[in-house]
């Protein structure tokens, strides 16, 4: 048994360890590559993934310009390259610079799970902390699909290191991790099945921003709407054939590789938390306090272990309100989910914040909206744009911004603005006009949007 002042579960958010701690005894778990989803299999690489693929996109789009250009090849092993050339060696700099450089750090590699009390087993070693901080994040969710396991199959985790690029891919789910990928590979020339149980893609979203994405999906990809996979097989010739249901009709695909990409889950089971007092909601998330602290006194968790929004810059948020009371403990911040932003960066992006119009409409709010397309301002005009918009939704008494929702190119960076309004409690009347937009930048369509609330 070693003994530690504070025991951090995984090097994601959980490894922004401020100078306040460098007097503590630290423990940190690591069982996978060294600074989490978000470095190495989430946020970052296929972000790098997606840049490339909305480059090969404008190429192929670009005669409606006057300029013509194709896309000659896609040398995916180059790109797969260009990726993890950059990342793995920050993860391993990472993980040296813990094990090596910090003299009040222990880097344990291996899979934790708790025995007792506030005592951690790391491969048969265990570890008694007076503080921990469970920062362990979640995994892909696996359907139970007949034959699945048989035939093989990739997630976010690993399809970003094929080592080349498929013909034929059949991709399920219709959330944010289907619709960015099913864009990358679309864009380098794979032919994407997305296969969604529901009637739409990005269901979370506003309806309409819901409605426009799907109606875009299923004139590039070869979309399957309220499908249900009943069984996965390998053929003769080493493809997999997908059995599909559909309105009560069965119909089968051939696909080369598949994309499981149906949600991640928690991963407080693999660390058994239950054994040392944490309590977890019905769905597996760690139940914090707002200070992030759970029942058991001195016991802290963040990110995607507790939150639902599996969202990095809320896990960062997060780490900066546990850090400071872990190193403040008498002075406690709390968290703030009021504000929380999102973006989908899938061709076109979407970016969203605060209530959707159904949610006004849900809990009784008197709002407003106003809905307005991209091609409404010059710069919408020089993109040809005929399909992205901004949809704001108001509150119809207070005039305080409830919500925006955003689909086109960059959505992403659009929306920032309409957040900083909305966390400092400035009215759309105020965001329109005591401020001037630059004329003819894009963000103009917010101005419009803001000056027809």
């Amino acid at each position: 048994m070693q003994d530690f002042d504070l025991v951090i579960v995984g090097s994601g958010s959980g490894n922004s360890i401020p100078p306040e701690l460098d007097g503590a005894r630290i423990a940190m778990v690591e069982r996978g590559i060294f600074g989490g989803t978000c470095l190495n299999v989430g946020c970052i690489p296929s972000k790098m993934f997606i840049y490339a693929a909305d480059i090969a996109m404008h190429v192929r789009e670009s005669e409606r310009y006057g300029v013509k250009a194709s896309v000659e090849s896609v040398d995916w092993p180059s790109i797969v390259d260009r990726v993890f050339g950059r990342i793995d060696p920050i993860a391993a700099g990472g993980e040296r610079y813990r094990a090596e450089d910090c003299e009040n750090i222990t880097v344990f590699r291996g899979s934790g799970a708790f025995v007792d009390h506030k005592v951690l087993e790391v491969d048969g070693e265990q570890l008694r902390g007076e503080k921990f901080l469970l920062a362990a994040g979640a995994r892909p969710y696996v359907p139970d699909v007949p034959g699945l396991d048989e035939v093989g199959y990739h997630t976010s985790d690993t399809v970003m290191r094929l080592p080349e690029l498929p013909k034929r891919m059949a991709v399920l789910g219709g959330g944010y991790i289907a619709t960015e990928l099913g864009h990358v590979f679309d864009a380098f020339g794979t032919h994407v099945s997305i296969l969604n149980r529901g009637p739409k893609l990005l269901r979370s979203e506003d309806d309409d921003i819901s409605r426009r994405y799907t109606e875009l999906a299923a004139g590039r990809f070869d979309l399957h709407l309220e499908t249900a996979v009943t069984r996965v097989e390998r053929t003769g010739s080493g493809s997999i054939l997908v059995h599909l249901l559909h309105d009560g009709q069965e119909s089968t695909l051939e696909v080369d590789e598949l994309l499981v990409a149906t949600g991640r889950v928690p991963n407080s089971d693999q660390l058994a938390v239950e054994r040392t007092g944490v309590r977890t909601d019905p769905s597996g998330r760690v139940i914090v306090h707002e200070d992030l602290q759970t029942d058991v006194e001195g016991i802290y968790a963040l990110g995607d272990l507790t939150n639902h929004f599996q969202l990095k810059h809320v896990a960062n948020a997060e780490a900066r309100v546990v850090f400071h009371n872990l190193a403040n403990p008498d002075d406690p911040w709390r968290m703030d989910y009021s504000i929380v932003p999102h973006a989908v960066f899938g061709n076109p992006q979407v970016a969203s914040v605060g209530m959707t119009e159904h949610e006004a409409a849900t809990d009784g709010v008197p709002f407003v909206t106003a809905i307005k397309e991209y091609g409404s301002t010059a710069y919408g005009w020089a993109m040809e744009d005929t399909t992205s918009f901004v949809k704001l939704v108001a509150h119809a008494q207070t005039r305080r911004l409830l919500g925006a929702h955003i689909i086109g190119p960059q959505a992403s960076t659009l929306i920032q603005t309409l957040i900083q309004g909305m966390r400092f409690g400035r009215t759309v009347d105020e965001m329109a006009r005591e401020q001037m937009w630059i004329h003819p930048a894009l963000t103009e369509v917010l101005e419009n949007a803001l000056l027809d609330l």
